[in-house]
């Protein structure tokens, strides 16, 4: 655990209490302070209370009288679509509003770091899409590589949770842009921008607020090294911004979609080859054709990423190539579950959006594709890039009729629910096929999450093999 500093002996608002926030109740108890938590839900209040910790309803106007600052968890609004309640009263009181990752990078630096050989260091990613493989990715090859490292934030354990980084530590982060939109310190030693598209638009107020979350975590923090990728205009915008002229490295800029040139850092993938180019010369590249835990361009784009990280702690490309070849990939993302005859399936259940669906269907040559569910904003145009590689498609959800008359050109099948949808898949499929769970939507019409329903999918597949 790290204990946070700063307010000991102080009242500390907790709003909600799942992991994120009682880990934060539990973090602040240790350094001095008194949490005192709330959550509207009954069983929450009472695991928080089995651990001792105060439970007091926070939203009376006079709550916050004595209260030094509110923590927030991360699916608790603050600002769009409109402020919690709770939230709101904070505000109109004054008091400042946090989460469990401005904690974090408040209390993380220690004064025994000064007695270190090599300080502890913070590598921080975000981005639309790719951001929990890339986290992943990161500490796997750090782990492969001998180093200390751990791994948190929307991804593992959380932040607080993390054992106090020793001598040459590596903390490696996953922060979504609920994360980054609230988060008081925002300190990292190298940040990660793996691409940018729509998503959470609600949530933010629109396009411009997501991308204004994202790059808090760049403009506030201020790394000592960005990497960026560029295949969007919001990336190479950001990339502009941070980079004091062409062959500033501190910025690297990645690419999967066209060749970079020029004389700073960049890391690109291009038919399936990684290469790093530094001062207008080439100086590592990798084959990531036949990576297992990799594939498809939206993987390579994940490898550069992570790539270009650990070089910037020193990783030689051998290194990492390596370490790349162990990588098993994580679950509900490009995960290949099984083989039969020539036919393969893959879950892709964390495809919740166009872009990353899109991805996933460009990965594959012959796809047998169960998609829907929760439609989010802008409809599904975006996937006509990918809908050649598509020879049916499955459609599940309570939309699934709507969902499947936007898919111009492809056959669709209606067929509501999982269970449907993979029988109807793997009857029809041949070999040289993929099964592909890749929905394009969200799961909370039929599912708790994105987990619950890649876990259908892989029982149900399963079952009939």
């Amino acid at each position: 655990m790290i204990p946070v500093r700063g307010f000991e002996g102080a009242r500390v608002g907790v709003l909600g209490l799942g992991r994120s926030g009682l880990s934060a109740a539990r973090a602040l108890r240790a350094g001095g302070a008194v949490p005192v938590c709330w959550d509207d839900n009954p069983e929450a209040r009472d695991k928080a209370g089995t651990e001792g910790f105060e439970i007091t309803e926070l939203s009376h106007p006079r709550a916050f009288e004595d209260i030094a600052c509110l923590i927030v968890s991360p699916g608790i609004p603050h600002l769009y679509p409109a402020p919690n309640k709770v939230v709101a009263i904070a505000q109109e009181a004054g008091v400042p509003v946090d989460n469990d990752i401005g904690l974090f990078f408040r209390s993380l630096a220690l004064p025994e770091w000064s007695s270190f050989d090599v300080a502890p260091r913070v590598i921080a990613v975000t981005g639309s899409n790719g951001k929990s493989t890339t986290s992943a990715l990161i500490h796997h090859l750090l782990l492969e590589a001998g180093k200390p490292a751990q791994l948190a934030g929307n991804i593992g354990r959380g932040v607080l949770d993390l054992d106090p980084p020793g001598d040459g530590g590596i903390v490696v982060l996953e922060l979504s842009s609920y994360q980054t939109d609230l988060a008081r310190a925002l300190t990292p030693d190298v940040a990660v921008f793996t691409n940018f598209s729509a998503d959470h638009l609600e949530r933010h107020g629109g396009l411009g607020g997501y991308f204004a979350a994202k790059r808090r975590l760049f403009a506030e923090g201020g790394p000592d090294r960005a990497i960026i990728g560029v295949d969007e205009a919001e990336g190479r915008y950001l990339a502009g911004q941070l980079s004091e002229g062409p062959a500033d490295d501190r910025v690297i800029r990645v690419s999967v979609e066209r060749r970079l040139s020029g004389p700073g850092w960049t890391v690109g993938a291009r038919k399936g080859f990684l290469s790093e180019y530094r001062k207008g010369r080439q100086v590592g590249s990798i084959d990531l054709r036949n990576v297992p835990g990799l594939p498809g361009a939206h993987n390579h784009q994940n490898a550069c990423a992570a790539y270009a990280a650990c070089r910037t702690l020193g990783l030689a490309p051998r290194v990492i190539e390596q370490g790349f070849a162990t990588f098993a990939g994580l679950p509900h993302r490009s995960q290949r579950i099984a083989e039969k005859d020539g036919v393969i399936f893959v879950n892709d259940s964390k495809a919740t959006n166009v872009d990353s669906a899109l991805k996933a269907l460009q990965a594959f040559a012959s796809i047998r594709w169960i998609c829907g569910g929760l439609e989010k904003e802008g409809g599904l145009a975006a996937l006509a890039p990918g809908l050649a590689h598509v020879r049916k498609a499955y459609v599940i959800g309570r939309e699934a009729a709507h969902f499947a008359l936007q898919l111009e050109g492809v056959e669709a099948e209606i067929c509501t629910d999982m269970a449907q949808a993979v029988q109807s898949a793997m009857a029809e499929a041949e070999p040289g096929d993929v099964v592909l769970l890749a929905p394009a939507a969200a799961s909370f019409d039929q599912y708790d999450n994105f987990e619950q329903r890649g876990e259908d999918f892989m029982a149900e597949v399963r079952r009939r093999l």
